[in-house]
């Protein structure tokens, strides 16, 4: 019986390890097919739950900004995001049709090291966006739930609440894709059906009491001295207070591989993704256009501004405000449980692009586990991150906004600069992207003086993140970090004929002029050393270094005779890792086990680790002895390692 339970707990626990790694081995890259995908306007609604949630505060924070200037900075943000944002990504769109966004064109536009840098930086920022996207909007449901008078007191316990709302939006998301899409399509469907009710049913009332307008013109003029230029000029001067209103199109170009592309896609050419991707960002900004300039004219004009002050009931929830004034109690409520749903569900844009964006970088740069490519480890631990956010903010809405407009604006900054330099060098709409990019450094800049500690934040992310990226390609530097090996006709041929040969011998060469008398110098001194025999089994293996910022990659390996000696070669980040995985694919192909011969390197030992992490060389002997070691647990099966 006991031998039975412990069998029974045993089949339970690999059952759960297997779903809970699933897509651990699964390819990350040019060929990685996504886990799920849907028609565009299902995950135009995936996004559209950051995106449009919005509308619960940016009516408010739009009055309390500007004051009777909100509709026209209102409509300066719209005119942003119709001829900025909008053309901005659907060209970034293009460019990262996988969803990488403006960080993949930054990677691609600064070489090795420079390039892993701004990534990183940028990934710190998006961390920034998209983790405070799922604590902000948490907390900011919480705080709507707790407002409504119909809920019990019990529950006025905002981090209490909060955290429970981040564990069910984890659970959600361990559970799949498919699930959260449902969920949002059905949120988001229902609140944009009740903010059209609510606004139509505004505008009827200002229609019906045209004093109304009357006495706004009357006092945004008169806050403005009566001139029409003043008015637009303040405008301009107070839309960056607005741009949390821009927050759906970075989330927009994250999910795109969940888009559904055309049947005839290819990953090499996937037209129909990217077509229906700026068919989603081209609806949803469409929507959200209509959207913002309605309910910021009607909230300007009909809610008392007393009532937007902190504290005041139309604090946070302006149109909330208005379906309780206009609708009763009833729709009102209604209406507030369909916004705090659409709160506590607005991180799910976020963690969908959290969970394509890690997954693409990190573990490529080794500055993660290999099991951050699966989906449901990155869940948990995302999940956690933001309970300790939550925690360490009190679920205080205000206190995460700074850094919430930090992670949007430098992102969108970024895209601008991606694709600004992108049209400079094709010739094509230059002025018109510079210009945009100006537009969105303005408005980053601006942002970070006014509100500082977003910066303050978003810098301790990049630090976590550079720090723990660090120390995680320190550890695993003597993985074999070669995904494969792809050898050349005449490389097999080599390796084939080493094989039949008898024992199969490698002797390691660092490359130099190429000629006869290299090989010729080196054979000798391989064989007075090692004592070899006198005949023709050896084989030369020349690794050069490539680009040593890289971490894993597949193996391309030629083979090169040069008068009569027959040599290896390939180009790879890390020598001794590139040496030890060769070593096991002739082990593999040929059944024997080889043999590899080095020389001892003259200097500091010390100094070669420190070589070998900074730049994939060193004293390459005992390192790849080390990498071999871990990869193959039996040493009757290791290749062998000969240093003289």
């Amino acid at each position: 019986m006991y031998t039975a339970d412990r069998l029974s707990a045993t089949n339970l626990k690999d059952r759960f390890e297997v779903w809970f790694f699933e897509g651990y081995h699964e390819t990350i890259g040019p060929h990685a097919k996504p886990v799920h995908t849907a028609a565009w306007w299902k995950v135009m609604c995936l996004t559209g739950v950051d995106y449009f949630s919005t509308l619960a505060y940016q009516p408010s924070i739009a009055f309390l900004a500007a004051g009777y200037l909100s509709p026209v900075a209102t409509l300066v943000l719209i005119l942003l995001t119709l001829f900025g944002a909008l053309p901005m990504y659907s060209r970034i769109a293009h460019m990262s049709p996988r969803g990488q966004g403006s960080i993949l064109i930054l990677e691609k536009l600064f070489p090795r090291w420079k390039g892993k840098a701004v990534v990183l930086c940028l990934l710190g920022f998006a961390a920034t966006d998209f983790v405070i996207t799922i604590t902000l909007s948490a907390a900011d449901a919480t705080a709507h739930m707790i407002e409504n008078p119909l809920v019990p007191r019990a529950l006025d316990h905002p981090v209490g609440v909060t955290i429970v709302l981040l564990i069910v939006l984890g659970l959600i998301f361990l559970k799949g894709f498919s699930e959260a899409l449902g969920i949002a399509t059905l949120l988001v469907l229902t609140y944009i059906g009740l903010n059209l009710v609510v606004l139509t049913t505004s505008i009827g009332h200002v229609i019906a009491n045209p004093d109304v307008v009357r006495q706004w013109r009357a006092a945004l003029f008169a806050q403005h001295g009566g001139n029409p230029l003043m008015v637009v000029a303040f405008a301009l001067l107070l839309f960056p207070k607005l741009a949390l209103g821009l927050s759906g199109f970075e989330t927009g170009v994250a999910v795109m591989p969940l888009v559904k592309g055309d049947p005839d896609d290819t990953e090499e050419n996937p037209k129909g993704r990217i077509a229906n991707t700026i068919k989603l960002l081209r609806t949803a900004a469409l929507i959200m256009s209509v959207l913002l300039l309605s309910s910021s004219f009607v909230t300007t004009l009909l809610i008392p501004s007393e009532a937007f002050a902190h504290g005041g009931p139309a604090d946070g929830r302006a149109l909330a405000y208005l379906a309780h004034a206009y609708l009763g109690t009833g729709f009102g409520t209604l209406y507030d449980i369909s916004t705090v749903a659409i709160l506590w569900f607005a991180g799910a844009s976020a963690m969908a692009g959290l969970l394509n964006l890690i997954p693409r970088y990190l573990p490529r740069y080794g500055m993660a586990p290999e099991w951050a490519r699966a989906q449901r480890p990155l869940v948990t631990m995302i999940t956690g991150i933001t309970i300790f956010v939550t925690i360490i903010f009190n679920a205080n809405v205000d206190a995460q906004g700074g850094a919430y407009a930090t992670g949007v604006l430098v992102l969108m900054s970024s895209g601008a600069i991606a694709v600004a330099t992108m049209a400079w060098r094709d010739g094509r709409h230059k002025a018109a992207f510079t210009v945009i990019a100006i537009v969105f450094l303005y408005t980053t800049v601006t942002n970070m003086f006014e509100r500082p500690e977003g910066l303050k934040i978003a810098s301790v992310f990049i630090l976590t993140i550079v720090g723990t990226s660090l120390i995680s390609r320190v550890l695993r530097s003597t993985e074999l970090r070669v995904r494969g090996v792809e050898a050349d006709r005449d490389a097999m041929q080599f390796i084939q004929a080493a094989g039949r040969a008898g024992p199969i011998r490698i002797i390691a060469n660092r490359p130099d002029r190429g000629d006869r008398e290299e090989y010729e110098n080196k054979l000798r001194d391989s064989r007075e050393t090692h004592h070899l025999p006198n005949d023709d089994a050896d084989l030369f293996l020349e690794v050069r270094p490539g680009d040593v910022s890289e971490f894993s990659e597949i193996l391309q390996v030629r083979g090169v005779a040069v008068n009569g000696f027959r040599i290896l070669r390939c180009q790879s980040p890390a020598i001794p890792n590139t040496i030890a995985a060769l070593l096991l694919y002739i082990r593999d192909t040929t059944g024997q086990i080889p043999h590899a011969y080095f020389g001892w390197t003259e200097g500091n030992p010390i100094t070669y680790l420190l070589k070998f992490l900074a730049f994939g060389e060193g004293d390459t002997a005992p390192v790849t002895r080390e990498v071999l070691r871990q990869a193959e647990k039996d040493p009757l099966r290791r290749p062998r390692i000969h240093v003289g």
